[in-house]
């Protein structure tokens, strides 16, 4: 077999790895996205929330709420300048216990930390703008928003190939090798080849670390153990009864199950956290019993029978049930020691928010 020489390859064409690819081609390199699937954004990219996260959660000092935070200004700007439908509508995280009040207050301080601006609202303050709203006192992020998600994606596809980027669908790598040249990369598909690659970024999400596992010649003990959260979503049958996004404490894997208004007006819960051992994205309509109890806790006047399963999605994480929020990898040479190659494990959510500010890093440790 033939082996093709390209400069830069990126696995995946989801959001991160299609702005990867447009980074990397706004700085002049040849570049080919290697895709498994047969369009883009076929997996955590087409079934999240759509939201632009303010960088709220975030202990001050990590990459996740760093990028995130220039992440959100650049992503409003660049939607407005390309025309991507999306809304600044704000969101409050709410307290719906007294006991609740004090971790308000320590959210706060850590988006304080963040450089995120959130109001401390009185209960009374939180429903005279959601009168819906139940709440013993809340948080209002003025810098949240939604995202019509697809649309960016095609605007970062239509800037990479513009730029003269390829996009080989129906690609999967089926494994790579490291050499004194740069990666060897093992594509399958309809016309299997060979591609000798200058650098290598690794942005297949869910399957990153199995992927960074067929990587011949990369230390084993620098990929991380992978797990699946899976997060099932419930519509609304009837008009939404919020304007923002509401947001319960945070709880083990998540945000806890929240209500985000899309684009349409339409309102939809979740996720919630489902740990499991394989991909699985069908919605079990039994778990919106559970739905029900933790929605009126913040919405008392939540109908019966008025969810019904719409769609789930999958957590790429680096960290099981139980266990702390970590920092998202973006793994480069200096940690690695392989010359030219990017792993990005655990890049889950705000991923969207960040995308441009992630591709921008990663584009800095290969030109490290």
């Amino acid at each position: 077999m033939a082996v093709e020489r390209i400069e830069c390859a990126v696995i995946g064409a989801g959001v991160i790895g299609l702005a990867v690819a447009r980074e990397l081609a706004l700085r002049g390199r040849e570049v080919i996205v290697i895709e498994s699937e047969n369009a883009i954004g076929t997996g955590t990219s087409s079934r999240n929330s759509e939201v632009i996260h303010a960088g709220i959660y975030y202990e001050p000092g990590l990459l996740k709420g760093r990028v995130c935070v220039d992440g959100k200004k650049r992503l409003y700007q660049y939607c407005e300048e390309r025309g991507i439908p999306f809304q600044n509508c704000g969101k409050m995280i709410v307290a719906t216990e007294e006991s609740q009040l004090d971790t308000l207050k320590a959210i706060q301080a850590k988006a304080a930390g963040n450089g995120v601006p959130l109001d401390l609202l009185r209960a009374n303050e939180a429903i005279s703008m959601e009168p819906e709203l139940f709440c013993v006192g809340a948080l209002h992020s003025p810098t949240t928003g939604i995202i019509d998600t697809h649309s960016l994606m095609l605007a970062y596809q239509g800037d990479a190939e513009n730029l003269g980027a390829m996009i080989a669908f129906l690609s999967p790598v089926a494994g790579a090798s490291i050499n004194d040249d740069g990666v060897l990369l093992s594509v399958g598909g309809a016309m299997p080849m060979e591609l000798q690659c200058d650098f290598v970024v690794n942005s297949a999400g869910l399957f990153a670390p199995a992927l960074a596992r067929k990587f011949q010649g990369l230390p084993q003990d620098k990929i991380p153990q992978e797990y699946f959260a899976k997060g099932n979503y419930y519509g609304l049958a009837g008009k939404a009864p919020f304007s923002r996004l509401i947001y319960p404490m945070p709880r083990d894997g998540g945000l806890g199950v929240h209500i985000t208004v899309d684009l349409g007006g339409r309102a939809r819960f979740g996720p919630d956290v489902e740990w499991i051992d394989a991909l699985d994205y069908e919605v079990d309509p039994s778990r919106c019993e559970g739905f029900y109890e933790a929605i009126r806790t913040y919405w008392p006047g939540l109908p019966d029978d008025s969810l019904q399963p719409d769609y789930a999605g999958i957590r790429p994480k680096i960290h099981g049930p139980g266990t702390p929020l970590v920092d998202f990898l973006a793994q480069g040479p200096a940690d690695h020691g392989v010359k030219g190659l990017v792993n990005l494990f655990g890049i889950e959510s705000p991923g969207i928010t960040r995308s441009m500010a992630l591709a921008e890093h990663v584009a800095d440790l290969l030109a490290a």
